[in-house]
Protein backbone atom coordinates (compact mmCIF):
# COMPACT_ATOMS: atom_id res chain seq x y z
CA UNK A 1 0.00 0.00 0.00
CA UNK A 2 3.22 2.33 0.68
CA UNK A 3 4.19 1.84 -2.88
CA UNK A 4 0.31 2.40 -4.20
CA UNK A 5 0.23 5.35 -1.98
CA UNK A 6 3.87 7.15 -3.63
CA UNK A 7 2.63 5.92 -7.27
CA UNK A 8 -0.28 8.12 -6.25
CA UNK A 9 1.63 11.28 -5.98
CA UNK A 10 2.86 10.69 -9.59
CA UNK A 11 -0.48 12.56 -10.71
CA UNK A 12 -0.54 15.01 -7.91
CA UNK A 13 0.31 17.94 -10.93
CA UNK A 14 -1.66 16.68 -13.56
CA UNK A 15 -5.13 14.34 -12.14
CA UNK A 16 -7.21 17.26 -11.06
CA UNK A 17 -9.93 17.46 -10.38
CA UNK A 18 -9.99 14.03 -9.87
CA UNK A 19 -8.43 12.62 -7.09
CA UNK A 20 -4.90 10.98 -6.61
CA UNK A 21 -5.33 7.20 -6.96
CA UNK A 22 -2.31 4.66 -7.04
CA UNK A 23 -2.36 1.04 -7.52
CA UNK A 24 -0.57 -2.07 -6.87
CA UNK A 25 -1.19 -5.48 -8.14
CA UNK A 26 0.51 -8.46 -5.93
CA UNK A 27 0.97 -11.72 -5.45
CA UNK A 28 2.40 -12.66 -1.85
CA UNK A 29 5.43 -10.25 -2.10
CA UNK A 30 5.64 -10.44 -6.38
CA UNK A 31 4.38 -7.24 -7.79
CA UNK A 32 3.11 -8.21 -11.27
CA UNK A 33 1.01 -4.74 -11.96
CA UNK A 34 1.58 -1.15 -10.98
CA UNK A 35 -0.74 2.05 -11.75
CA UNK A 36 -1.78 5.28 -11.32
CA UNK A 37 -4.43 8.17 -12.25
CA UNK A 38 -2.79 10.21 -14.97
CA UNK A 39 -4.68 12.85 -15.69
CA UNK A 40 -8.68 13.46 -15.12
CA UNK A 41 -10.85 11.37 -18.16
CA UNK A 42 -8.45 8.83 -18.73
CA UNK A 43 -8.00 5.34 -17.54
CA UNK A 44 -7.97 5.34 -13.81
CA UNK A 45 -5.07 4.07 -11.88
CA UNK A 46 -6.56 0.21 -11.44
CA UNK A 47 -6.77 -0.16 -15.35
CA UNK A 48 -3.25 0.92 -15.64
CA UNK A 49 -1.81 -1.60 -13.19
CA UNK A 50 -4.43 -4.28 -14.76
CA UNK A 51 -2.60 -3.66 -18.33
CA UNK A 52 0.81 -4.22 -17.37
CA UNK A 53 0.29 -7.13 -15.12
CA UNK A 54 -2.13 -8.55 -17.76
CA UNK A 55 -2.62 -12.61 -17.55
CA UNK A 56 -0.90 -12.30 -14.49
CA UNK A 57 -3.71 -10.39 -12.24
CA UNK A 58 -5.50 -13.28 -11.72
CA UNK A 59 -5.27 -14.09 -8.70
CA UNK A 60 -3.70 -11.42 -7.78
CA UNK A 61 -4.19 -9.12 -4.81
CA UNK A 62 -4.96 -5.21 -5.97
CA UNK A 63 -3.75 -2.50 -3.02
CA UNK A 64 -5.40 0.46 -3.88
CA UNK A 65 -5.18 3.89 -2.29
CA UNK A 66 -8.95 5.03 -2.92
CA UNK A 67 -12.35 2.77 -3.47
CA UNK A 68 -12.56 1.35 -6.46
CA UNK A 69 -15.31 3.42 -9.02
CA UNK A 70 -18.28 1.51 -9.63
CA UNK A 71 -20.24 4.18 -11.82
CA UNK A 72 -19.38 4.56 -15.42
CA UNK A 73 -18.37 8.21 -15.64
CA UNK A 74 -15.46 9.23 -18.59
CA UNK A 75 -14.56 5.77 -17.54
CA UNK A 76 -15.59 2.32 -17.07
CA UNK A 77 -16.10 1.16 -13.94
CA UNK A 78 -12.88 0.08 -12.21
CA UNK A 79 -14.69 -2.78 -10.14
CA UNK A 80 -15.52 -4.23 -13.26
CA UNK A 81 -12.49 -4.47 -14.49
CA UNK A 82 -10.85 -5.88 -11.33
CA UNK A 83 -13.60 -8.81 -11.62
CA UNK A 84 -13.28 -9.14 -15.33
CA UNK A 85 -9.55 -9.58 -14.44
CA UNK A 86 -10.10 -12.24 -12.16
CA UNK A 87 -8.13 -10.54 -9.13
CA UNK A 88 -9.42 -12.17 -6.18
CA UNK A 89 -8.66 -10.06 -3.17
CA UNK A 90 -9.23 -5.87 -3.35
CA UNK A 91 -7.25 -4.21 0.12
CA UNK A 92 -8.70 -0.42 -0.15
CA UNK A 93 -7.10 2.39 1.71
CA UNK A 94 -9.45 4.65 1.90
CA UNK A 95 -13.78 4.68 1.44
CA UNK A 96 -14.72 7.55 -1.23
CA UNK A 97 -18.56 8.04 0.61
CA UNK A 98 -19.80 9.52 -2.87
CA UNK A 99 -18.39 6.71 -5.19
CA UNK A 100 -21.02 4.45 -2.77
CA UNK A 101 -24.30 4.39 -4.47
CA UNK A 102 -22.27 2.78 -7.40
CA UNK A 103 -21.85 -0.81 -5.77
CA UNK A 104 -18.58 -1.68 -6.51
CA UNK A 105 -17.91 -3.18 -3.43
CA UNK A 106 -21.21 -5.09 -3.16
CA UNK A 107 -20.45 -6.32 -7.00
CA UNK A 108 -17.03 -7.46 -6.06
CA UNK A 109 -18.24 -9.28 -3.56
CA UNK A 110 -20.76 -10.85 -5.13
CA UNK A 111 -17.90 -12.06 -7.57
CA UNK A 112 -16.17 -13.70 -4.92
CA UNK A 113 -13.13 -10.88 -4.24
CA UNK A 114 -12.57 -10.08 -0.76
CA UNK A 115 -12.55 -6.85 0.06
CA UNK A 116 -10.90 -5.36 3.09
CA UNK A 117 -10.90 -1.26 4.04
CA UNK A 118 -8.65 0.95 6.15
CA UNK A 119 -5.13 -0.20 5.66
CA UNK A 120 -2.99 3.60 5.61
CA UNK A 121 -6.47 5.12 5.66
CA UNK A 122 -4.85 7.84 7.21
CA UNK A 123 -2.47 8.62 4.79
CA UNK A 124 -5.33 7.65 1.88
CA UNK A 125 -7.00 10.82 3.35
CA UNK A 126 -4.16 12.96 3.60
CA UNK A 127 -3.53 12.73 -0.27
CA UNK A 128 -5.97 13.84 -1.17
CA UNK A 129 -7.32 15.88 1.49
CA UNK A 130 -8.30 18.81 -0.86
CA UNK A 131 -10.43 16.59 -3.28
CA UNK A 132 -12.57 15.05 -0.11
CA UNK A 133 -13.14 18.67 1.43
CA UNK A 134 -14.62 19.81 -1.69
CA UNK A 135 -17.18 16.45 -2.23
CA UNK A 136 -17.59 16.62 1.91
CA UNK A 137 -18.20 20.29 2.96
CA UNK A 138 -18.89 21.83 -0.51
CA UNK A 139 -15.55 24.20 -0.73
CA UNK A 140 -11.76 23.67 -1.20
CA UNK A 141 -8.82 22.82 1.13
CA UNK A 142 -7.01 26.35 1.47
CA UNK A 143 -3.80 26.54 2.36
CA UNK A 144 -2.34 30.04 2.93
CA UNK A 145 1.23 30.99 1.84
CA UNK A 146 2.78 33.34 3.46
CA UNK A 147 6.24 34.85 3.66
CA UNK A 148 7.79 35.98 7.24
CA UNK A 149 10.57 37.52 9.11
CA UNK A 150 11.29 36.35 12.66
CA UNK A 151 9.76 39.18 14.22
CA UNK A 152 6.29 37.86 12.57
CA UNK A 153 7.13 40.47 9.29
CA UNK A 154 5.57 39.90 5.48
CA UNK A 155 6.27 43.19 4.09
CA UNK A 156 7.79 46.56 5.13
CA UNK A 157 5.55 49.42 6.11
CA UNK A 158 5.75 50.88 2.26
CA UNK A 159 4.22 47.61 1.29
CA UNK A 160 7.90 46.26 -0.21
CA UNK A 161 8.15 42.41 0.63
CA UNK A 162 10.65 41.07 -2.09
CA UNK A 163 12.87 39.08 -1.52
CA UNK A 164 11.84 37.67 2.57
CA UNK A 165 12.11 34.19 1.34
CA UNK A 166 15.23 32.79 -0.74
CA UNK A 167 15.22 31.21 -3.57
CA UNK A 168 15.33 28.01 -2.21
CA UNK A 169 11.86 28.58 -0.76
CA UNK A 170 10.38 30.51 -3.90
CA UNK A 171 11.02 27.44 -5.79
CA UNK A 172 9.39 25.50 -3.22
CA UNK A 173 6.45 27.08 -3.54
CA UNK A 174 6.13 26.85 -7.40
CA UNK A 175 5.81 23.13 -6.19
CA UNK A 176 2.84 23.86 -3.73
CA UNK A 177 1.19 25.95 -6.72
CA UNK A 178 1.44 23.20 -8.89
CA UNK A 179 -0.59 21.32 -6.71
CA UNK A 180 -3.37 23.60 -6.10
CA UNK A 181 -6.49 24.06 -8.24
CA UNK A 182 -6.48 27.55 -8.08
CA UNK A 183 -4.09 30.33 -6.58
CA UNK A 184 -5.90 33.71 -4.97
CA UNK A 185 -5.18 36.84 -4.25
CA UNK A 186 -6.55 40.39 -3.69
CA UNK A 187 -6.61 43.46 -5.82
CA UNK A 188 -3.98 44.92 -3.32
CA UNK A 189 -1.51 42.55 -3.75
CA UNK A 190 -1.82 42.68 -7.94
CA UNK A 191 -1.57 46.59 -7.33
CA UNK A 192 1.04 46.47 -4.89
CA UNK A 193 3.34 43.14 -6.62
CA UNK A 194 1.62 42.76 -10.12
CA UNK A 195 2.48 39.22 -9.29
CA UNK A 196 2.35 36.27 -12.56
CA UNK A 197 1.35 33.51 -10.01
CA UNK A 198 2.37 31.00 -12.70
CA UNK A 199 4.20 27.87 -12.21
CA UNK A 200 7.68 27.49 -13.08
CA UNK A 201 9.18 24.38 -11.42
CA UNK A 202 12.78 24.73 -13.63
CA UNK A 203 12.14 21.25 -15.28
CA UNK A 204 10.12 18.67 -17.34
CA UNK A 205 7.82 17.72 -14.72
CA UNK A 206 4.12 17.96 -16.44
CA UNK A 207 1.45 20.51 -14.49
CA UNK A 208 -2.09 21.48 -15.56
CA UNK A 209 -1.60 25.63 -14.92
CA UNK A 210 -3.59 26.81 -11.69
CA UNK A 211 -6.34 29.20 -12.56
CA UNK A 212 -5.48 32.51 -11.23
CA UNK A 213 -8.19 34.05 -8.93
CA UNK A 214 -8.43 37.92 -7.99
CA UNK A 215 -10.61 39.01 -5.48
CA UNK A 216 -11.36 42.56 -7.31
CA UNK A 217 -15.01 43.92 -5.51
CA UNK A 218 -14.78 46.97 -7.87
CA UNK A 219 -12.45 45.42 -10.48
CA UNK A 220 -10.25 47.99 -9.72
CA UNK A 221 -6.70 46.79 -11.32
CA UNK A 222 -5.22 48.18 -13.88
CA UNK A 223 -5.66 46.26 -17.32
CA UNK A 224 -1.75 45.78 -17.77
CA UNK A 225 -1.51 43.44 -14.62
CA UNK A 226 0.04 40.29 -15.25
CA UNK A 227 -2.37 38.21 -13.97
CA UNK A 228 -4.56 38.99 -16.91
CA UNK A 229 -1.82 38.71 -19.32
CA UNK A 230 -3.06 35.24 -20.54
CA UNK A 231 -0.17 33.19 -19.68
CA UNK A 232 -2.72 31.10 -17.61
CA UNK A 233 -5.76 30.98 -17.34
CA UNK A 234 -7.25 33.71 -15.00
CA UNK A 235 -11.01 34.29 -13.19
CA UNK A 236 -11.87 38.06 -11.57
CA UNK A 237 -14.18 37.56 -8.63
CA UNK A 238 -15.84 41.35 -8.42
CA UNK A 239 -18.92 41.83 -6.53
CA UNK A 240 -22.19 41.38 -8.60
CA UNK A 241 -22.97 45.45 -8.99
CA UNK A 242 -19.55 46.16 -10.44
CA UNK A 243 -19.37 48.12 -13.16
CA UNK A 244 -17.61 45.77 -15.88
CA UNK A 245 -14.62 48.36 -17.49
CA UNK A 246 -14.59 47.49 -21.10
CA UNK A 247 -11.40 46.03 -20.89
CA UNK A 248 -12.31 43.11 -19.06
CA UNK A 249 -15.64 42.20 -20.57
CA UNK A 250 -13.38 39.47 -22.72
CA UNK A 251 -12.16 38.49 -19.58
CA UNK A 252 -13.35 35.31 -17.17
CA UNK A 253 -15.71 36.77 -14.26
CA UNK A 254 -17.34 35.62 -11.51
CA UNK A 255 -19.55 37.85 -9.94
CA UNK A 256 -20.92 37.63 -6.66
CA UNK A 257 -22.59 39.43 -3.30
CA UNK A 258 -20.77 41.84 -1.93
CA UNK A 259 -21.20 43.68 1.76
CA UNK A 260 -19.68 46.89 2.27
CA UNK A 261 -17.08 46.43 -0.41
CA UNK A 262 -15.69 42.79 0.63
CA UNK A 263 -17.00 39.81 -0.57
CA UNK A 264 -18.25 36.42 0.73
CA UNK A 265 -15.36 34.29 1.31
CA UNK A 266 -17.50 31.66 2.14
CA UNK A 267 -19.49 32.10 -1.09
CA UNK A 268 -16.18 32.78 -2.91
CA UNK A 269 -15.13 29.26 -1.72
CA UNK A 270 -18.52 27.33 -2.62
CA UNK A 271 -18.07 29.12 -6.21
CA UNK A 272 -14.54 27.49 -6.32
CA UNK A 273 -15.92 24.13 -5.41
CA UNK A 274 -18.51 24.38 -8.26
CA UNK A 275 -15.24 24.94 -10.74
CA UNK A 276 -14.03 21.71 -9.34
CA UNK A 277 -11.28 23.00 -7.44
CA UNK A 278 -10.09 20.83 -4.49
CA UNK A 279 -7.12 22.94 -2.88
CA UNK A 280 -6.92 27.20 -2.69
CA UNK A 281 -3.66 27.97 -2.26
CA UNK A 282 -3.77 31.79 -1.03
CA UNK A 283 -0.51 34.58 -2.29
CA UNK A 284 -2.18 37.68 -0.52
CA UNK A 285 -1.66 40.35 2.02
CA UNK A 286 -2.46 40.69 5.80
CA UNK A 287 -5.56 41.78 5.01
CA UNK A 288 -7.26 38.55 2.77
CA UNK A 289 -5.00 35.91 5.01
CA UNK A 290 -6.52 37.38 8.02
CA UNK A 291 -10.25 37.74 6.98
CA UNK A 292 -9.75 33.95 5.81
CA UNK A 293 -8.85 33.06 9.41
CA UNK A 294 -11.42 34.81 10.79
CA UNK A 295 -14.21 33.48 8.39
CA UNK A 296 -12.71 30.16 9.83
CA UNK A 297 -12.05 29.10 5.94
CA UNK A 298 -8.06 28.61 6.31
CA UNK A 299 -7.41 24.83 6.79
CA UNK A 300 -2.84 25.05 6.14
CA UNK A 301 -0.79 27.82 7.04
CA UNK A 302 2.29 27.34 4.96
CA UNK A 303 4.54 29.78 6.13
CA UNK A 304 8.18 30.37 4.95
CA UNK A 305 10.43 32.17 7.68
CA UNK A 306 13.60 33.58 6.95
CA UNK A 307 16.22 34.45 9.46
CA UNK A 308 15.87 38.47 9.38
CA UNK A 309 14.56 41.08 10.96
CA UNK A 310 12.06 43.92 9.64
CA UNK A 311 10.97 45.72 12.63
CA UNK A 312 7.98 47.66 14.37
CA UNK A 313 6.76 49.05 11.32
CA UNK A 314 6.53 46.78 8.83
CA UNK A 315 3.06 45.24 8.33
CA UNK A 316 2.07 41.83 10.46
CA UNK A 317 1.82 38.25 9.59
CA UNK A 318 -2.12 38.67 9.42
CA UNK A 319 -4.53 41.52 10.15
CA UNK A 320 -8.39 41.99 11.27
CA UNK A 321 -8.00 38.86 13.96
CA UNK A 322 -9.47 40.35 16.93
CA UNK A 323 -8.33 39.38 20.17
CA UNK A 324 -8.30 40.53 23.65
CA UNK A 325 -8.05 37.15 25.64
CA UNK A 326 -6.27 34.69 25.56
CA UNK A 327 -8.79 32.21 25.51
CA UNK A 328 -9.79 33.59 21.90
CA UNK A 329 -6.27 32.90 20.34
CA UNK A 330 -5.99 30.82 17.26
CA UNK A 331 -4.04 27.53 18.39
CA UNK A 332 -1.93 26.05 15.23
CA UNK A 333 -0.66 22.38 15.12
CA UNK A 334 2.75 22.31 13.99
CA UNK A 335 2.29 19.17 10.93
CA UNK A 336 5.59 19.69 9.13
CA UNK A 337 8.69 21.54 9.78
CA UNK A 338 11.36 21.49 7.02
CA UNK A 339 14.96 23.70 6.32
CA UNK A 340 14.17 25.54 2.87
CA UNK A 341 17.46 27.26 1.68
CA UNK A 342 18.04 29.39 4.60
CA UNK A 343 14.71 29.61 5.48
CA UNK A 344 11.85 27.43 7.66
CA UNK A 345 9.29 25.96 6.23
CA UNK A 346 6.63 25.66 8.50
CA UNK A 347 3.09 24.04 7.95
CA UNK A 348 0.38 24.31 10.62
CA UNK A 349 -3.16 23.65 11.30
CA UNK A 350 -5.72 25.47 13.28
CA UNK A 351 -6.82 22.65 15.70
CA UNK A 352 -10.07 21.90 14.69
CA UNK A 353 -11.19 19.00 12.77
CA UNK A 354 -12.33 20.54 9.13
CA UNK A 355 -11.95 17.87 6.70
Amino acid sequence: MLRALLLAERGRFTARPSPVVGCVLAHGERVVGEGWHQRAGEAHAEVHALEAAGADAKGATAYVTLEPCGKTGRTPPCADALIRAGVSRVVVACEDAHQHDGGAVERMQAAGITVEHGLMQAAAREANIGFFSRVERGRPFVRIKLATSLDGRTALANGDSRWISSEASRHDVARWRARSGAILTGSGTVRADDPRMTVRLGDDTPFEPPLRVVLDTGLAIPATSNIVDGAAPSLLVHGDHARIPAHFRQQERLGLPAANGRIDLAVLMAALADHGINEVQVEAGATLAGALFDAGLADELLLYQAPTLLGDAARPLLAGIDIHDMRERVDLDLIEVRQIGSDLRLRLRPQVDRV
